[in-house]
């Protein structure tokens, strides 16, 4: 089957993941044996912390327990779903233009891509975890593009933005359905939404932070039915475009 060419402006990312392995072991200052162990195990490690999950206290939950085994759990993902990852940075490069919130950007891979597009003049991060946003304005620094990249813990209600970017966040917060409101709220009147979710808590327990309330998904998607018009992309990924209605 035929694919998107990979655009040569996002070749770091098919060449190491942005140097993902070098940059998390100088950030954590571990040797590459420990590093890779604990890569290896980040997956069972989230699950334990998670066992205990509060709804009431999610936002706590990924500010100040999770540590620094959530960027190893995310590094984890990343490499080993590098294709599918790359797709949705091919549909970053496709859609991403102007002002961009990247919402719980994580790791700060959709960031790169997207402070990498030459359609974007600025990008967002945002994520409540300090360690991640500490580790992704050293990521920022080290790639060159912390003059395009400003790193927050907090989102300013009265921005708006041309593109905003959500990914793998929607299952993790309390109320999707507020946050999908205030995306539409923040997004330009010719933006795009590019999003994605997974409402499951996995085939073994094994995502015990992740909503799969059924009432809550069905309103979910109501709400993004009556708020968002979808945009197609012939990219073979979970991720959607939307925009306004």
């Amino acid at each position: 089957m035929l694919t998107a060419a990979k655009p040569e402006f996002l070749k770091a990312y098919w060449d190491n993941s942005f140097d993902l392995k070098n940059h998390i072991q100088e950030f954590l200052q571990i040797d590459r044996h420990t590093l890779e162990t604990r890569i290896q195990e980040s997956n069972q490690a989230m699950t334990k912390l998670g066992q205990n999950f509060d709804w009431e206290m999610a936002i706590e939950f990924y500010r100040d327990q999770v540590g620094a085994t959530y960027i190893l759990e995310l590094a984890a993902w990343h490499l080993k779903s590098c294709d599918y990852i790359g797709n949705m940075l091919h549909l970053i490069a496709d859609f991403a233009k102007g002002r961009v919130l990247d919402f719980g950007g994580g790791i700060g891979t959709h960031s790169f891509a997207a402070a990498l597009c030459p359609n974007v003049t600025e990008v967002q991060y945002l994520d409540v975890n300090p360690i991640n946003c500490n580790f992704v304005l050293e990521r920022s620094e080290k790639l060159g593009l912390s003059d395009k990249i400003q790193v927050t813990s907090k989102l300013e209600i009265d921005n708006s933005f041309d593109t905003i970017m959500c990914f793998d966040v929607m299952e993790h917060l309390p109320d999707p359905i507020s946050q999908l409101i205030e995306f539409h709220k923040l997004l330009s009147s010719d933006g795009k939404l590019l999003i994605n979710w997974y409402f499951s808590k996995g085939f073994g327990n094994e995502y015990p932070f992740h909503l799969d309330d059924t009432a809550i998904v069905k309103y979910f998607f109501q709400t993004l039915q009556s708020h968002f018009l979808e945009v197609f992309h012939p990219h073979l990924i979970t991720t959607r475009c939307y925009q306004k209605l």
